[in-house]
């Protein structure tokens, strides 16, 4: 207890040291809030410049803003992209408080905008972040016309998928266990839908996406290769709204509106596959007499908000989502002496929740306290019974399950003493609790029942963090330093990390900078996961006293240009070094050998990833779009693998390229493209084959041999494109929109698999050679989808 109370009197110490701030007369300090003028939806990032002291402001994830300038007139110029800018003059002697609404423009090219209202790309501080607008999501064509926010963010520079159609994030080396991926603030641990098909996140219901890939800000930490967060719609303060749409695959609807306006307000959205629905009529009329097919096979989104706006200094929201993806069937065999039925399938699914409560305790000083819930739950059932005349009933039944849950608690202070400096502050607390594998079996058959449970037991752990940063600017040099204080308690074992952040950004003329940032992360939990394919059976597992928590260091070096008023272009380099990665052993894995302890099952190691990445991005007008190239290379060390060499991790890609792009051509016309190119990723072609150990007398077939990920599939590249067809009708809009998937139709791999080929000579079978052929799953896929607002 003393240890950790002279650490948290150093933290205090610091901050006292680094944040010295002065008050001078004469000085009021402007504050409130933005909104849209429409919904009365906060706008996040949103601009302030008072133009005759050139200093400015953006505003918080809530939408407040602080500004402290001196006294007398004052001009402000309120600005965000895709909205008309507004001007408010007044002769300022207090303390001020504001409400602003902005009016969206859907044209976006009749907005004059003068470019130093707004903080350009190399004015800000922060390196390594993109924040890619809700609308250019649903624009950018996908698998199925299904539109989705991680494969729009698959496209940015520095982010790879982990295969062809699916929507893992793997960020600057990293897997996708060290990706912290918030909902409304609350981690969300599976991310997809239909094996990784789909993510879980319904555009419809999403106001603002930002990925954060390096350069970290203190008041982030928990993983090692990104944050990305997500926000939900708050809903329409001002007029009950609606949207939806109907695709091949699914159906989603989204409702919104004020319980008392200007006051209250809730949003709630739901999506569902119909796959099922569809199927099980089909099924059903080709069964012959006596039998019974009934397949689950889909999955649903269901997102819900309240907020309430207590007066202009308190707001609470209470957010929540639930999820799940349902593949089982039941198959029923009934005759005159007998009967039997088989079960089989999996369910898995999120669920979470967070109340949040804001309050502007001071013009200068706003808080944020935040309760969460998230649990994360996996269930593989099999089953078999049977009753007759004839014979003694015979039943048996198998259920693995898994999964991890979550209660947390944090408050974040936003401190903006003057325009020269922004200072975060907070604390936070989670208690997760750990479900890491576990096979119950039962089984009744001739007056004799057996029942049991093999695998771990729960585990309970509990982090805490606190931090401190002051985003602050000296002359042409803007900084971001701060420290972020980490702690993990499990099973009696205590770690704690003390963990520096700086970013900084130099100003080389009003269209120049050049940036530079460093940050150390550490993550203590971890997902077991299979390098092949990402599957809901990955199991969360905590640190331990075997199992350290991964560490990682990045340093990253950039310049950015505003080019005219719409291009923004930035590089950036890279180095990253990751200690105590987590992998399988070789031959090991989730289901066999239950009875053994998961650590047992893994190692640790080291990573090493660095490269470049170039972005060129057009955010308003008609064209708009980006060009992302992405240079890389990823290795991983571990002593038990591969007899301890590096070797390239699987998704080492050296060149990655994508280009997207959305035109209006006219108000009721837009078309969208996405091309993309990725060398291929890196595979192991076994040697030779044994017998591993498996569990109730089944050994599966273990392949190993050859050098770790030696060989490269083919690369892969693909054209997407798609037209959207818009209609203003009296109630509201409608859209039909059209789109093709692998235009070309390119054959780009997916799995790789092995055959034996007879090899002949003289007509004559002299023996056999083993054969690897590439395969693709996905050739050109047109979709089509009818989607509404009113």
């Amino acid at each position: 207890m003393h240890k950790h109370t002279r650490v948290l009197r150093q933290v205090l110490s610091f901050t006292s040291f680094l944040f010295p701030f002065l008050t001078f007369a004469q000085k009021s300090t402007i504050s409130g809030y933005i909104v849209d003028d429409a919904n009365g939806e906060s706008l996040i990032s949103a601009n302030v410049y008072e133009e005759r002291s050139s200093s400015g402001a953006i505003t918080n994830t809530y939408g407040f803003f602080s500004l402290t300038v001196d006294n007398g007139p004052v001009s402000l110029a309120f600005s965000y992209i895709g909205y008309q800018s507004s001007t408010f003059s007044f002769d300022l002697q207090g303390d001020t408080s504001l409400t602003v609404s902005l009016t969206s423009d859907l044209t976006l090219e009749t907005v004059e905008v003068v470019a130093e209202k707004y903080e350009r790309i190399e004015q800000n501080t922060q390196m390594s972040q993109i924040s890619v607008p809700i609308e250019q999501i649903k624009y950018t064509p996908t698998l199925l016309g299904e539109k989705d926010v991680l494969k729009t963010l698959q496209l940015l520079p520095g982010v790879q998928a982990g295969g062809e159609g699916q929507t893992g994030l793997y960020v600057r080396g990293g897997s996708p266990d060290q990706n912290l991926i918030l909902l409304d603030g609350v981690p969300i641990y599976n991310v997809s839908h239909v094996l990784g098909i789909f993510s879980v996140f319904n555009p419809d219901a999403i106001k603002n996406v930002t990925l954060t890939k390096g350069g970290f800000p203190a008041r982030y930490g928990g993983r090692l290769s990104s944050i990305l967060e997500i926000n939900m719609k708050e809903g329409n303060m001002r007029e009950f709204h609606g949207e939806g749409s109907v695709g091949l695959i699914s159906s989603k609807l989204t409702l919104q509106g004020p319980i008392v306006k200007d006051k209250t307000s809730f949003l709630i959205s739901g999506r569902r596959t119909y796959a099922d629905l569809i199927a099980r009529p089909i099924i059903k009329s080709q069964s012959v007499e006596g039998e019974e097919v009934d397949p689950s096979l889909y999955f649903f989104d269901l997102n819900a908000k309240i907020q309430h706006k207590i007066n202009d200094k308190h707001r609470i929201f209470l957010s929540g989502y639930a999820g799940s993806d349902l593949f089982k069937f039941k198959y029923s065999d009934v005759s005159e002496n007998e009967r039997s039925e088989s079960t089989g399938g999996l369910d898995w699914g999120n669920l979470i929740s967070a109340l949040r409560w804001n309050y502007q305790i001071t013009p200068k000083l706003f808080a944020n306290t935040t309760l969460t819930y998230s649990k994360y739950r996996i269930d593989i059932i099999a089953g078999y019974s049977t009753q007759s005349e004839f014979i003694e009933d015979e039943s048996f039944s198998a259920k693995y399950f898994s999964g991890i849950e979550d209660l947390g608690a944090k408050i974040d202070f936003d401190f903006i003493p003057n325009p020269n400096h922004y200072v975060r502050f907070g604390v936070s607390a989670t208690h997760h609790t750990y479900s890491p594998g576990a096979l119950s079996y039962a089984q009744a058959y001739e007056e004799v029942d057996f029942d049991t449970l093999i695998g771990s037991n729960e585990v309970g752990s509990r982090e805490y963090g606190i931090y401190v940063e002051d985003d602050f600017a000296i002359g042409d040099l803007k900084v971001n330093a701060g420290l972020h204080l980490s702690a993990f308690d499990v099973d009696g074992e205590f770690y704690s990390s003390l963990q520096p952040r700086l970013g900084a950004r130099y100003l080389v003329n009003d269209r120049w900078s050049l940036k530079a940032s460093f940050s150390t992360m550490a993550q203590y939990i971890n997902l077991l996961t299979s390098e092949s394919l990402s599957l809901p059976t990955d199991l969360w597992v905590p640190s331990t006293a075997r199992i350290r928590p991964q560490r990682s260091w990045q340093a990253a070096i950039g310049a950015a240009r505003t080019i005219g008023d719409d291009y923004e272009i930035s590089l950036e380099a890279y180095y990253k070094e990751m200690d105590d990665v987590i992998s399988f052993k070789e031959g090991a894995s989730f289901l066999f050998g239950l009875e053994n302890d998961w650590q047992d099952k893994v190692t640790q190691g080291d990573g090493e990833t660095y490269g470049a990445e170039l972005f060129l991005q057009k955010k308003k007008g008609r064209f708009s779009g980006w060009f992302g190239y992405t240079l890389a290379w990823n290795y991983r060390q571990f002593d038990e693998i591969n007899s301890g060499r590096r070797y390239p991790f699987r998704y080492d890609r050296r060149h990655d390229i994508s280009i997207v792009g959305s035109y209006k051509w006219t108000d009721k016309i837009r078309i969208s493209g996405t091309w993309v190119y990725g060398t291929g990723n890196a595979v192991t072609i076994p040697e030779f084959v044994y017998e591993g150990a498996g569990v109730r007398g089944w050994n599966p077939e273990i392949e190993s041999g050859g050098r770790k990920n030696e060989f490269r599939m083919t690369s892969y590249h693909r054209l997407d494109l798609g037209i959207d067809f818009i209609k203003q009708k009296k109630w509201g809009e409608r859209t039909w929109s059209v789109g093709v998937y692998n235009l070309y139709n390119h054959r780009n791999p997916y799995f790789l698999d092995d055959t034996n080929e007879a090899i002949i000579e003289d007509g004559q079978y002299v023996g056999s050679r083993r054969v690897f052929r590439e395969f693709s799953i996905l050739p050109i896929i047109p979709s089509v989808s009818y989607s509404f607002k009113f």
